[in-house]
């Protein structure tokens, strides 16, 4: 297997400032004076052909080409991009709202370098009203075209769960799964629970509330979702008048204590304006690589909830683009969409956002950006709501990236380090009599591991038993890619040996010029450790966190090249029992492994099924050597032509 990785550095040196133009290929210097002027997307690559951006343009010619402008404003952070830049892909569309979803999906599969990512990425949770006859309201976090209604996203969950107890206390609905439908709740399916004796439900399960009765208690629930608490108010007073007019003085009541719940529930809302409109109020708050969004919900004048998105990677980004991103992110999956949302400046491709909002509404949307007054002080009430959860996040941030383990600092004081060991690498190599010689590389950051850089090895150059060579080769492999790629360089790097593995580390890092790395050795009898150049091992005392954290990641090394080693050996042991059967060659063992599995499958499959995969003739040779006697069949269907080399058996 060979050494690949997808971290990336964690600062990246901006280039000295040259015209952008100089060095590009000649491919992509064609591209650049053939650019159409249509709206469509654009993906610059790197040199090893990773998208490490996408954008959208109205003109595809002047946005790409602004980028390799030479007049532009000294930007580190713009130059280090367009320094890695070696080829460009186009995709025209036919308007900018195509472009606007089109990238947005883009951005979402790729995941470029240099794009605005979501911090965390997880799959925030949803209030669902289902598509049924008795619809149910809970929380989830699958989106399901099935016709159900979704209101969120709530980055709050706190908040959710206020918002579904209020809505228990306020409205009877039920909280069972089952299938309910007029028939089957006439076929008398189903038995009332707990719920109904204590008036959280009205028993829609035998027929106490009709189907019309109890969708209009949930369209209570969905104006109450979308914030429309006073409609909702007003509308229960209106039947709660309607039936105390009609004698029904005992569900009049049971409105009149709905109301008075859903008042304490408005009484707790902040009043925002004094127009009593609907509006979403945005704003961001940015520093250094990340940002977080908010999105305030104002309804009928007051905040009745809000949303922060957390954002990485937003160097290469002006505010502008950081808010338009947002808006995609919350609006690509909301379906409350209001006449208005207030933003702090003007938006480039606000025309496209509005369209594409105004198709996924029911009613006509705008951009307004306040200066003065009540909608100002909206905005500026956002952006501190966000300006705050961005500091609370940078000190978390802060309080992680400063913590140190106890094992590591006791790592360090114990081998005199010269920095703290944060990132360590821990090389093992793993053979059987010298036959399949493998290696392993684990990583272990703050003394925890990093399984997803695990790396294995396959020795190419070593044959038969030599550990110190074979730990040469892939010392030099993995740390000639680390050169090459840019990738994280280690703190200390553990070799599971004596002083000959470590001497052969040792030459390749000084090969390398990477000798200011600290390395070791950490020999398996009596669990010494070798510094470079030093004869004796250090004296690590043995209750030491520290030696401890050694054992840890060398035995996790250990475990990882016999598991490699394991899998490689098994796999040459099944394919070779094959090969010992006259007609099958390493290439139709392999065809027989993959496809049937293993060597019992194979054994145990009939003649007709091991044709399928090798014909007729190498099959009745297959069922000979398990069976002891040949398999009739077709013989002329024998087309699976040998690997190069391979003779068959006559």
């Amino acid at each position: 297997m060979s050494d690949e990785s997808n971290a990336h550095t964690a600062e990246d040196a901006a280039p000295q400032r040259v015209s952008p133009l100089e060095g590009l290929p000649d491919q992509l210097r064609e591209k650049l004076a053939n650019l159409p002027k249509s709206p469509g997307i654009y993906q610059f690559k790197s040199k090893d052909g990773k998208i490490i951006y996408i954008g959208k343009a109205k003109n595809l010619r002047n946005r790409v080409r602004s980028y390799f402008q030479a007049s532009n404003p000294v930007d580190p952070k713009r130059d280090i991009m367009v320094s890695k830049i070696a080829d460009l892909e186009l995709i025209v569309v036919d308007s900018d709202v195509e472009a606007l979803l089109l990238e947005n999906n883009l951005i979402k599969e790729h995941t470029p370098r240099y794009n605005i990512r979501l911090r965390d990425d997880k799959t925030y949770p949803y209030i669902v009203i289902t598509n049924e006859e008795y619809p149910r309201v809970f929380k989830t976090r699958q989106v399901r075209r099935d016709g159900s209604r979704y209101y969120g996203p709530y980055t709050d969950v706190k908040s959710m769960n206020i918002m579904l107890r209020t809505i228990r206390n306020i409205f009877p609905i039920r909280s069972c799964d089952f299938a309910m439908t007029e028939a089957t709740i006439a076929e008398g399916k189903f038995k009332i629970c707990l719920d109904y004796h204590i008036d959280k439900c009205e028993g829609p399960c035998e027929g106490f509330v009709s189907k019309d009765d109890y969708r209009n208690t949930i369209s209570h629930v969905e104006q109450l979702l979308k914030g429309k608490t006073l409609e909702v108010q007003r509308r229960l007073e209106a039947e709660m008048q309607h039936r105390s007019e009609h004698m029904e003085f005992e569900r009049a009541a049971k409105l009149r204590d709905r109301i008075a719940a859903l008042r304490m529930y408005r009484e707790k809302q902040r009043v925002a304006t004094s127009d009593f409109a609907d509006r979403d109020v945005v704003a961001i708050a940015r520093e250094d690589s990340d940002a977080i969004g908010m999105v305030l919900r104002v309804r009928d004048g007051k905040i009745v909830g809000k949303q922060h998105f957390p954002f990485t990677n937003v160097e290469f980004e002006s505010d502008d683009g950081i808010l338009e991103y947002l808006l995609q992110r919350y609006y690509v999956k909301t379906q409350d969409i209001p006449p208005e949302i207030l933003v702090p400046q003007e938006l480039e491709n606000a025309e496209a956002l509005t369209d594409w909002l105004n198709e996924r509404s029911e009613q006509k949307t705008g951009f307004v950006v306040p200066k003065i007054g009540e909608k100002a002080k909206l905005v500026k009430l956002s952006g501190s709501n966000a300006k705050y959860l961005l500091d609370s996040m940078l000190l978390q941030k802060k309080k992680a990236e400063d913590y140190i383990p106890r094992s590591v600092q006791a790592l360090e004081r114990d081998l005199r380090l010269r920095t703290v060991p944060r990132r360590m690498d821990c090389f093992d190599i793993s053979h059987f009599q010298g036959a399949e010689t493998v290696a392993s590389m684990v990583v272990f950051i703050d003394g925890k591991p990093k399984k997803s850089e695990y790396r294995k090895y396959k020795i190419k150059s070593v044959h038969g038993v030599d550990d110190f060579a074979s730990m040469k080769e892939v010392v030099e492999r993995r740390y000639k890619r680390m050169l090459e790629e840019d990738l994280p360089k280690p703190d200390l790097i553990v070799i599971d040996g004596g002083k000959g593995q470590l001497s052969s580390a040792v030459e390749v890092l000084d090969a390398l010029g990477l000798r200011e790395i600290e390395i070791i050795g950490l020999a398996k009898r009596l669990e010494e450790v070798f510094l470079p150049g030093e004869s004796l091992p250090v004296n690590i005392p043995k209750t030491s966190s520290g030696l401890r954290l050694l054992q840890r990641i060398r035995d996790e090394a250990h475990r990882f090249a016999i598991e490699f080693h394991r899998s490689r050996r098994d796999a040459a042991t099944l394919q070779t029992e094959l090969q010992n059967i006259d007609g099958i060659g390493p290439k139709r063992a392999k065809q027989l492994l993959e496809t049937l599995g293993s060597v019992k499958a194979v054994q145990d499959a009939n003649t007709e099924k091991i044709a399928e995969v090798v014909g007729w003739s190498a099959a009745n040779a297959v069922h000979a050597y398990f069976h002891g006697e040949p398999a009739s069949g077709d013989e002329d269907n024998d087309d699976i032509p040998t690997s190069e080399g391979e003779e068959l058996a006559p």
